[in-house]
């Protein structure tokens, strides 16, 4: 499984295998190197129907059977409770109305409507045959997607069955024994494609690849057959995990046509990249990756010209047919050419099926309704518009009888005595064999990889992240540096006498603003985790990987930033503003600035995974701010809060802060001068300036204040990851219906921008969005 064989035209510096002709390759190698992507080159010519051939030859040769899947659903209806709204028109007024209505709604009685989304539909998907969904906008196609992908939301009601090969999904994970390709691109802009795929791949792990490879070599060895030297390394290749990139990676890129522009990053409103189309085709690639034998495609042709939709469909096609797989994919309006490539069709309408069965047979079905599709008329167009109210008339072709309109629910109804139907319901009668399922159809362990494995692969993708946004950390250890040198010229230490008590407000003061100043630099942690949130929520919902995962990496991986920041301030303005000059007293300082600004960056992050939007993130943190602010020791003493609020000093990070450098610096030597004040009973000016501020007098003050800003930051980086690991990416997100209408009338209002963000993130809006008219 290590080594294979090929002609030395691949791959000059690999060893020898002595013959002249071939020569014996490191498969490890191959799989990440340059050699994989000339084996490829000479493998994958223009087509992939010979390749894909090559492969499935191999496997039948010696009786291996692939992996199936079979997806049946019966009886399947969805529906959504939403809030009924009297103000449909988007004002301010009524939008602020409505707002309201639905908060007090949450807490006691509110008008809720139900919606059905999906109408007792039936259907099985088949290996080895692609189907095609088609209907018009808001028809519901979406939600039937994600609902046999396993995607739905638990706040959408759903009754009925969904089996794969006859298991109920509760039985394995249908996330990662099928792929749900959506609508909308969410990729991180800083990484390029192939880096994109790479990280796809690996999460996505290689599935029963080894294990079907090593049987396949098994059994050629006891039949004497001796392999294409060709397919045997590429498939060889294909079973590597671990690796950064990969021979599958290279092969993604060529069928999609994604090789030219591979290195490129992907970008997005701010950054330059690659064109809305290859976008798409990323978001297709992201899941070819990996191992699913059921795939989901929502509209994958947005923002892709006819040829490149065309080539697409053609290899997955070829796919289903060659590799057994079991495709469904959702386009809007696809040219004659593409529609021919498709085996059975699903019209959907208003959440009922009007037809599901074989593409020749569904303009049998509508001519025997009355309805005949022109002769220059595109098939799905046609099926497109049927339908309508409005487009139906036209394809009347009845002479003898007068028009008459067929609303949707008569075509479902007459489509369950079309023989296409009554063949599919036979079918639904018998129930799956269950003992006919390929042990590696289903999947039935949650991730691809070990927990450390998974951790491995994401740390390695969020230091490439650092490393592409090192403007940003320049930036903040450049503002750091400025505000040093501007705040060491204030507190300039010739300025700055010590050993009496008027003294101590100077260097009070000068704390206060390193403290603030370290507050304020934290800050940026909070956009910085709200910017990564769309795209962690689809990996985490495709269980590409554990949430504590990202969590602890980007926690570990802001330590040293924490620690150079820190340590920049301290190392700037210690002795210029002329602080106790010990060592012991400038590390300490160093220290309590350190946990600081680590509490500081989990507590944003902490915000940042709750609040989830920069509008409400910026205005809530900057309101937690002040209230720090508020109780931390500076702006008013601890002796003259009141007792109802004494409360929120004792909870305020920045009051254990402020007493860990006051402790520091004032119980110094240099402050250890008799105090002659007669109103502050102390022994030394030292401790009587800590007295007048309300501080701690001793030096476990110090250490009691650092060991709670440690207490912090354990509290906000653990509701940090329960933060990702539960939280749904819905809340924040309200749907209302106009009262006595159906559609969706108000949406909580978003910029253009976060509009992805939304619709993805909340299930509830995405389905509903289907139902709402044209």
């Amino acid at each position: 499984m290590r080594q294979g064989i090929l002609r030395r035209a691949l791959d000059d510096q690999e060893q020898q295998s002595g013959d002249g002709d071939v020569e014996v390759v490191d498969i490890h190698k191959l799989a990440a190197g340059d050699g994989g992507r000339a084996l490829l080159e000479r493998l994958f010519q223009e087509d992939s129907d010979p390749f894909l051939r090559r492969l499935r030859d191999r496997i039948d040769m010696v009786g291996i059977e692939l992996p199936t899947v079979e997806v049946r659903y019966e009886q399947l209806t969805v529906q959504a409770d939403v809030v009924a709204a009297g103000r449909a028109l988007p004002t301010l007024w009524n939008a602020a109305t409505n707002f309201l209505q639905g908060l007090i709604g949450r807490f006691g009685s509110s008008n809720k409507r139900n919606i059905t989304i999906l109408k007792n539909v039936n259907g099985i998907l088949k290996p080895s045959r692609m189907t095609l969904l088609l209907g018009p906008p808001s028809s519901g196609k979406s939600t039937l997607m994600r609902a046999l992908a396993g995607k739905l939301d638990k706040n959408l009601k759903v009754s009925g069955n969904i089996t794969y090969c006859g298991h109920p999904i509760s039985e394995f994970y249908p996330e990662r024994t099928s792929a749900y390709v959506g609508q909308y691109d969410l990729h991180n802009a800083e990484m390029t494609v192939r880096e994109t795929l790479d990280f796809s791949r690996r999460c996505l792990g290689v599935g029963a690849r080894y294990e079907m490879i090593a049987e396949l070599a098994r059994r050629e060895r006891d039949a004497g057959i001796k392999p294409d030297p060709e397919i045997d390394a590429f498939m060889k290749a294909t079973a590597v995990q671990g690796q950064e990139t990969n021979i599958i990676t290279d092969f993604t890129l060529k069928v999609l046509g994604l090789d030219i522009c591979a290195d490129v990053i992907i970008g997005d409103e701010m950054i330059r990249g690659i064109s809305g189309g290859q976008k798409k085709r990323v978001t297709t690639g992201e899941m070819l990756t990996g191992t699913a034998r059921a795939l989901f495609m929502d509209e994958i042709s947005t923002g892709l010209d006819s040829s490149s939709t065309f080539q697409i469909v053609k290899f997955m096609r070829q796919l289903v047919h060659v590799m057994n797989e079991t495709v469904m994919i959702s386009l809007l309006q696809p040219p004659p050419e593409t529609y021919n490539l498709f085996d059975d069709i699903i019209l959907l309408s208003e959440g009922y099926i009007v037809y599901h069965g074989p593409r020749e047979n569904i303009l049998e079905f509508f001519e025997s309704a009355g309805f005949r599709c022109p002769d220059r008329k595109g098939v799905a167009d046609f099926l497109q518009e049927v339908t309508s109210k409005k487009d139906q008339q036209q394809y009347w072709y009845l002479d003898q009888e007068q028009y008459r309109y067929v609303s949707v629910p008569d075509f479902a109804e007459r489509f369950k005595s079309f023989h296409a139907c009554q063949q599919m319901h036979k079918e639904l009668q018998i129930p799956f064999d269950k003992s006919k399922t390929h042990p590696a159809a289903l999947t039935t362990t949650k991730y691809g990889l070990s927990s450390w494995e998974s951790f491995k692969v994401v740390m390695s993708r969020e230091q490439l992240l650092m490393k592409r946004n090192s403007f940003v950390y320049i930036f903040k250890v450049t503002q750091l540096i400025i505000l040093a040198l501007m705040s060491m010229t204030v507190f300039l230490r010739i300025k700055m006498p010590h050993g009496q008590i008027a003294d101590g407000n100077k260097f009070f003061g000068a704390l206060t603003f390193g403290l603030i100043t370290i507050m304020f630099n934290g800050f940026a942690e909070l956009q910085m985790t709200i910017k990564k949130l769309p795209v962690f929520y689809k990996h985490r919902d495709f269980l590409f990987f554990p949430a504590w995962t990202l969590g602890v990496a980007n926690i570990l991986l802001k330590v040293p930033i924490s620690f150079v920041e820190s340590l920049v301030w301290v190392v700037l303005t210690y002795y210029v503003m002329g602080f106790a000059p010990a060592a012991g007293r400038f590390f300490r300082q160093f220290i309590a600035f350190f946990a600081t600004h680590q509490m500081a960056m989990a507590l944003f992050r902490f915000l940042g995974a709750v609040l989830k939007t920069m509008v409400v993130a910026n205005t809530f943190g900057m309101f937690v701010l002040l209230i720090i602010f508020i109780f931390g020791g500076f702006v008013i003493r601890r002796n003259d809060i009141k007792p109802w609020w004494i409360w929120g000093y004792w909870a305020s990070p920045m009051m254990y802060s402020q007493n860990a450098l006051s402790v520091n610096e004032f119980l110094a030597s240099r402050w250890a001068s008799p105090n002659n004040d007669t109103i502050i009973d102390a022994p030394t000016v030292g401790k009587a300036i800590l007295i007048s501020k309300g501080l701690f007098t001793g030096e476990w003050g110090f250490w009691l204040s650092i060991g709670a800003l440690v207490g912090f930051i354990i509290l906000f980086n653990m509701l940090y990851l329960w933060a990702l690991t539960y939280l749904s990416p819905s809340s924040g997100s309200n749907a209302l219906v106009s009262e006595g209408e159906d559609d969706v009338m108000v949406l909580k209002g978003r910029s253009k921008d976060e509009m992805s963000q939304v619709v993805y993130s909340d299930p509830v809006l995405q389905a509903l969005m289907e139902r709402q008219t044209q």
